[in-house]
Parts: structure tokens; C-alpha cells; sequence
């Protein structure tokens, strides 16, 4: 039997629209599904700005050295660690700026350590691992709101002056109230009832998607609509490199090659190089006087 604190919660509530599902051929089965994935996007739309809001607050935060965590469990967690796992290598930042903390630690990641999330205590003791402070911010992720892992962690963010966020599926939540920005895309009940993983997982990930991608342009590291920052890893990488500085720049690949293997490889140095006609040292110092910004050195007001 569902305890009463969750027969209120619409992200554990039955969906009317897939009650029969388990009677329906396998292409009406998906047309249900897909059809309430489509509710994802428009749940999201209503929060902009409240997103906007928390992109902004974290842009400010990455120009005076502070870091973003996510903090989370199970299903959550996972797309936070996500989320901080791949911009690293998609916008060449510091792996330490954007960092995923989950309930149950690493082995929770591939298995459930499903009472990790009842622990309010431990979100405060992961949280303390980082020597936390007030220039970071701290996004809490729950589909419920009100996962005590997540609250004890916020609740301890606040403590130390970060700004908080909180990102959930169901209005009028503790984590709602409790943080300094909540954004929560109200995305309806489930197609198989409670299982949050489905649209209140699509909709958390693609609300973290902004929030990262929204800061990492507003610190410079997207030139139009290019990652400019980004590390040649791997051979794919490395051409990926290759035509981003000719797409930037509107040069031949043996321009862009060379100017990349002067700028060490270093994408966005390229990029100034073939631009502007700097020398590799002398567009990286311009990068630097700019904060790492393209436009102002072509563009300058």
C-alpha cells in the first residue's frame, strides 16, 4: 500500500491515460508514451524563467570561482552526475567547476542503493567533503521535492550562504520552498504509475542541459553557436576541432590544422589566430584580457 505522504504527490498519482496499457498492441502501447513525452517540453517552457534566473546566478558564480553540484538520488543523481560528467570534455572547463554528487556514492550509479535517499545527515556530510562556500550554488534534484537526502543538503547550502535550486516535478514541495530558486515543470502523472525515471527524468535532464549549457555560453565558452572550448580528446575531437575553426572562421581545413597545431590545440586560440592574425601567444593573452570571449576581439564596440 502507498504511504499517505506520497498519495499526494502527482508524480506517484495513476494516469488515467494509460491505465490499459498493458492490454494495447506494442505500436499503441508507444504512442502513449510518446504522446506523453510530448508534455515534457511544455511543462519546461513554463519555467524559463525561473531557469534563466538560475543560468545567470551560476554564470556569476563560474566568474568569481565558484562551482555548481548537483546533489541527488537514484535516478536524479545519476542525471546530475551526468549532466557535470560530460562538460569537461564538451566545453573544456575544469572538472572540478561542475560536480555530480549521488546518494549511495559511486556503486549507486550502476545499482540501486535505494535507502541512501533517506539519509538527510549524509547530504550534508557529502556536501562537506567539497569545503563548500557561499560563492557556490547547489542544484538539488528530486522528481518528489521532498527526498531527505537532497533537503539536508540544501538545507545545509543555505548555512553556508550558496544559492540554492531546487529541481522537482510536483508544486508546492519542501525542496520548492526551501530553496532560493525552484524550478519545477509540473509534467502529470506518470505512464506507468511512480516511475519517474520517464518524464520527470526527461524533464530533469533537460532542464540541467540549460543550466549548463545557459552558463558555460554566458562565461565564453560558446562562440555563435560553436564549442569552441572544446579538448581534442580523441581523433574524432580533434577533427571536430578542425572544422569548428573552419566553420568560426570561414577557412580551409589546412588553415584551420595549422593554427591549431601553433595554438597547441587549443580551439578557441585558433580560432583568434586565424581571425585576427595574432600569433598564438598574442591570442591567448587577448583571450585572457577578454575572459576568454571571442566577439569583443572582432567585434569591438
Amino acid at each position: 500500500m502507498m504511504p499517505e505522504s506520497l498519495k499526494t504527490l502527482l508524480t506517484e498519482s495513476q494516469n488515467p491515460v494509460s491505465r490499459h496499457i498493458d492490454t494495447l498492441a506494442t505500436r499503441d502501447m508507444l504512442a502513449i508514451i510518446n504522446q506523453q513525452d510530448a508534455l515534457v517540453s511544455q511543462a519546461i517552457a513554463h519555467e524559463l524563467d525561473a531557469i534563466a534566473q538560475a543560468v545567470d546566478i551560476i554564470a556569476a558564480a563560474f566568474h568569481r570561482g565558484g562551482r555548481l553540484f548537483y546533489i541527488g538520488a537514484g535516478t536524479s543523481g545519476r542525471l546530475g552526475v551526468l549532466d557535470a560528467s560530460e562538460c569537461p570534455p564538451t566545453f573544456g572547463s575544469d572538472p572540478n567547476q561542475v560536480i555530480g554528487i549521488i546518494a549511495g556514492g559511486e556503486h549507486a550509479l550502476r545499482h540501486a542503493v535505494e535507502n541512501a535517499e533517506d539519509d538527510r545527515d549524509q547530504g550534508v556530510i557529502d556536501l562537506q567533503k567539497h569545503h563548500l562556500c557561499d560563492r557556490d550554488v547547489v542544484v538539488g534534484i528530486a522528481a518528489s521535492g521532498r527526498t531527505p537526502y537532497v533537503l539536508g543538503a540544501l538545507s545545509y547550502a543555505k548555512q553556508c550562504g550558496a544559492t540554492t535550486v531546487s529541481v522537482s516535478c510536483n508544486p508546492s514541495s519542501p525542496m520548492t520552498e526551501l530553496a532560493d530558486i525552484a524550478i519545477t515543470p509540473v509534467v502529470g502523472p506518470e505512464v506507468i504509475t511512480g516511475s519517474s525515471r520517464m518524464k520527470a527524468g526527461t524533464a530533469q535532464k533537460l532542464v540541467l542541459n540549460m543550466l549548463t549549457t545557459g552558463a558555460m555560453i554566458r562565461t565564453g565558452k560558446v562562440y555563435g553557436n560553436l564549442m569552441v572550448d572544446v579538448q581534442a580528446t580523441n581523433a574524432k575531437l580533434h577533427n571536430r576541432q578542425r572544422r569548428i575553426v573552419m566553420a568560426a572562421t570561414e577557412c580551409d581545413g589546412e588553415t584551420a590544422e595549422r593554427a591549431l597545431a601553433e595554438a597547441n590545440n587549443h580551439c578557441k586560440t585558433a580560432i583568434v589566430m586565424v581571425l585576427t592574425g595574432l600569433s598564438a601567444d598574442r591570442a591567448r593573452l587577448a583571450l585572457d584580457e577578454h575572459h576568454g570571449f571571442i566577439r569583443p576581439l572582432i567585434e569591438p564596440n
